[in-house]
């Protein structure tokens, strides 16, 4: 692979990557922020968490694949392919009719944002030298920033005026100058080598996980379906190791994850991502349901999330030199549990406030993770391998964020049925399939209660999540001979935020 970018033409490829992530960033929050108003017209609640688990499935499950074809065929191929992918699933999204319809589209657009993360990595370092790309990361930090502040915006603008496909459809025209810019300026000499892709490998992990988020689900399933959920998950998964130890280039390789200082970091950020897709999953819904809150309000939330991350990255350089790497990530990691606790303390009463301090605290904890855990397992391998042991962690956390949207959506519904003790929980449940009835629920004192107390099991979950985190971090082992100069340059330099 010969890059054959011009120097003149570096500035258009960073402004395309920087389109293409701009897109996965808002993604988030946007669609987080409107949800709510979504399901209240298409109806099926019960499936809220998998309009963001089956993107996160489809996303994670294709990441490593991704990385692999642009080795095979080359960065821009991979990269259009991607972006025009995602497109053609944010055009069905905004023409679903039903819940289940959404859900497939959602998985349209995972399929083509697992190439966007990546793939933009690895052309990043691709056009710039080692101590070069601090800067370009710091750019796509700020894309990061911009996007949780607008995301809500956008989100509750598009759901008060316009028709909430324009929440999808918004992409269209990003996603489109994306592409022009990748096929103009984006030149490169492939040199073709035969590579094999573990395609029986990624439809097993698909089957095992897909098979996991259902048992999560269907908690109203009778034992018999219940348990060939289980055989099949524990089959597939079972399948699966075996498969990847025997084939020459799986999709995780073993033996890298059985290194402590990689496993560690995919452990802990596999945890930090399963707290991240809980927060964007029921905060809005609590903001705006619990709270009586509007839209506006409930995305601003999770702004101070997505703020506190790249605020972290652009300070982990003088926070490595001040006080060293190791005590950084370790002290960053107490605000995990520390954001979270503070979820406990919210009453309907609560002002939103508090909740953007909690959500703030564990975004800042989130960007010193990321940052860290990406420069240290960089650095620990040889060259050959610097490719997929960053895969490894992009994949963990992927693999986190699915696996979380279903978790804390079952803890939802089961809070729902055991507080609402029958005919009261399907009263508000079908009074959160209406359109209108998030915002209706704050004058239903009973209904509101036990929504109340049902996310507070959400939020339980998720504070022993953000304490298996803490604790996952302490056990990444960190060299305290390294030196904070030599460690706080491959952070800036290396390390993706996002």
């Amino acid at each position: 692979m010969v890059n054959t970018v011009t120097p003149s033409g570096r500035p258009f490829v960073i402004a395309s990557i920087m389109l293409a992530t701009f897109m996965t960033a808002i993604e988030g929050t946007i669609v987080a922020t409107a949800m709510p108003s979504i399901v209240g017209q298409l109806g099926g609640f019960t499936y809220y968490s998998w309009v963001f688990s089956a993107f996160l499935l489809a996303q994670s499950a294709t990441t490593v694949i991704y990385g692999k074809l642009a080795d095979l065929l080359g960065r821009k191929p991979v990269l259009i392919a991607g972006v025009a992918l995602l497109l053609i699933g944010s055009l069905l999204c905004g023409f679903a009719w039903s819940m289940a319809s959404l859900i497939a589209f959602r998985m349209v657009q995972g399929l083509g944002a697992g190439a966007i993360s990546p793939v933009t990595m690895t052309v990043i370092g691709d056009l710039y030298k080692l101590e070069e790309r601090g800067r370009t990361q710091g750019m796509m930090a700020a894309v990061w920033a911009v996007s949780g502040v607008l995301g809500p915006l956008a989100g509750a603008i598009i759901i008060a005026h316009l028709s909430w496909a324009w929440i999808f459809w918004i992409n269209l025209p990003i996603g489109a100058l994306a592409i022009v810019g990748f096929a103009l300026f984006l030149h490169e000499a492939v040199e073709r080598h035969r590579a094999r892709i573990d395609y029986f490998g990624s439809l097993l992990f698909c089957i095992s996980i897909g098979s996991l988020l259902f048992l999560l689900t269907e908690t109203d399933a009778g034992p018999e379906t219940l348990g060939a959920l289980c055989v099949v998950f524990l089959a597939t998964g079972v399948f699966f190791l075996r498969h990847e130890r025997r084939t020459p280039e799986p999709i995780i390789s073993i033996e890298l994850w059985t290194r402590r200082l990689v496993a560690t970091s995919n452990i802990a950020t596999l945890l930090a991502g399963m707290i991240m897709i809980a927060l964007m999953t029921v905060l809005p819904i609590y903001v705006q349901g619990a709270m009586g809150r509007s839209p506006v309000v409930a995305g601003s939330t999770l702004s101070a999330l997505v703020i506190g991350w790249p605020l972290a990255v652009m300070l982990s350089g003088r926070l490595y030199r001040a006080f060293g790497i190791r005590r950084t990530l370790r002290t960053g990691s107490i605000l995990f549990p520390l954001g979270a606790s503070v979820l406990l303390l919210l009453t309907p009463q609560s002002p939103p406030l508090l909740v953007g301090i909690s959500t703030f605290l564990i975004g800042f904890g989130m960007g010193l993770l990321s940052m860290t855990t990406v420069a240290l397992v960089q650095d620990s391998v040889e060259w050959s391998m610097r490719g997929s042991a960053t895969a490894s962690l992009l994949f963990a956390r992927s693999l986190g964020t699915t696996i979380g949207a279903t978790a804390v959506g079952a803890l939802l519904n089961i809070g729902i049925a055991h507080y609402g003790s029958g005919t009261l929980a399907a009263s508000v449940r079908k009074l959160l399939n209406q359109p209108d009835g998030l915002a209706r629920l704050s004058n239903y004192t009973t209904a509101r209660s036990v929504f109340d107390e049902a996310l507070r099991w959400s939020f339980s979950g998720i504070v022993m999540i953000a304490v298996l985190t803490f604790i996952a971090v302490w056990l990444i082992p960190v060299n305290r001979r390294s030196t904070d100069k030599e460690q706080a340059q491959v952070g800036v330099s290396e390390a993706a935020s996002h």
